[in-house]
């Protein structure tokens, strides 16, 4: 395809976990696409692979700022706003920038969307739901949430980003999308993401006691990477846009000691298990009814759980041969890997 007939896809926090999965995607559907970063929680690695892509340009910027004017000239077609700390060490270690974030940063890019014509995708969270009272729960559930709790700059800080993408949409400015986005998991996590799935794998495999918060019965809904990425590339691709958000998840609910007990049974680990507190406003379950995003979007996981384990324990297994990535400071990209333009007139 020539350049004139490709799209382009920007994509907020392309370099994180889920980010960067999704730029794969985009790439491998002839998608041109154009990340933007600022490495608090992305990792150089997670884009190396893409370094030499013609079809790929990455920006280092931080959200909560003005993005590069030059972004307005271009016949952008998909903005994704993946860009937010999603874990609750990493977005509680900076509640202010990660509130600003969510708040400040879904402004910017919604404008950019509004300047260029191009569709929004919010990438939302289940953290909306808060600590449940409607189970499994539906997009029509207004939340459990603590506004005052240290989640509250995460959760809350989701929740105002729903309300100005959905306002942007009211006012006729944008054309948005919002996917509800469950517990996922696969390769690229971030070892240190205090994950019961990145926790559990890492010290199962360095025979090491595996830290349970709470008694273990709490229950989760675990989606394979690849699945979620197929769910936000359809939803940003459909043409008519949902009446509200869309959850994207697996609804296949299991209790975080059964999970634990299939990461060391596939790792065959002699780890012990060490129980902690649950952490303040933790929620006991957590599973999504998916209906909408089946009948919509012709979209549910394929991935077993099982299967999914297996690929992101031998990518963790992998990992631990390398010398890990130290995260650079705001403002810099890790040795290695710096902001280029490899031919769509985009650089930092």
């Amino acid at each position: 395809m020539s350049k004139m007939q490709r799209k382009i896809a920007v994509v907020a926090g392309g370099a994180g976990f889920v980010g960067s999965h999704l730029c794969d995607l985009l790439l491998s559907e002839n998608v041109d696409v154009i990340c933007i970063d600022n490495f608090r929680t992305g990792r150089a690695r997670n884009l190396a692979h893409l370094q030499r892509e013609p079809r790929f340009d990455l920006i280092e910027a931080d959200v909560i700022n003005a993005l590069p004017t030059r972004l307005g000239r271009l016949h952008i077609d998909t903005v994704f706003n993946l860009a937010c700390a999603a874990s609750p060490p990493h977005y509680q270690a900076d509640p202010e920038h990660t509130l600003l974030t969510c708040v400040l940063g879904t402004r910017n890019l919604l404008r950019l969307a509004e300047a260029v014509g191009a569709r929004f995708v919010q990438a939302s969270t289940s953290e909306i739901y808060g600590d449940p009272e409607i189970h499994p729960q539906v997009e029509t559930y207004w939340g459990n949430v603590n506004p005052t709790g240290p989640r509250a700059c995460y959760d809350e800080g989701k929740r105002a980003a729903e309300t100005l993408t959905f306002d942007y949409a009211r006012m006729g400015r944008v054309d948005v999308r919002v996917a509800r986005i469950f517990n996922t998991y696969g390769p690229r996590m971030r070892a240190d993401d205090g994950r019961i799935v990145s926790n559990a794998i890492t010290q199962a495999l360095g025979d090491r006691p595996i830290t349970v918060y709470g008694d273990g019965t709490q229950t989760r809904s675990f989606c394979y990477v690849e699945d979620l990425v197929d769910g936000l590339l359809r939803l940003g691709a459909c043409e008519a846009p949902p009446d509200g958000p869309i959850n994207l998840g697996n609804p296949a609910e299991l209790t975080i000691a059964k999970l634990v007990g299939q990461v060391i049974a596939l790792t065959g680990s002699r780890s012990s298990i060490v129980y902690c507190p649950l952490p303040v406003d933790d929620p006991r379950r957590r599973r999504p009814s998916i209906a909408r995003a089946n009948k919509l979007l012709g979209w549910s996981p394929r991935i077993p759980l099982s299967t999914g384990l297996e690929s992101t324990i031998a990518w963790f297994a992998s990992e631990q041969q390398h010398i890990p990535v130290v995260n650079a400071p705001a403002g810099k990209i890790p040795a290695g890997l710096h902001a280029f333009s490899n031919g769509l007139g985009i650089s930092s």
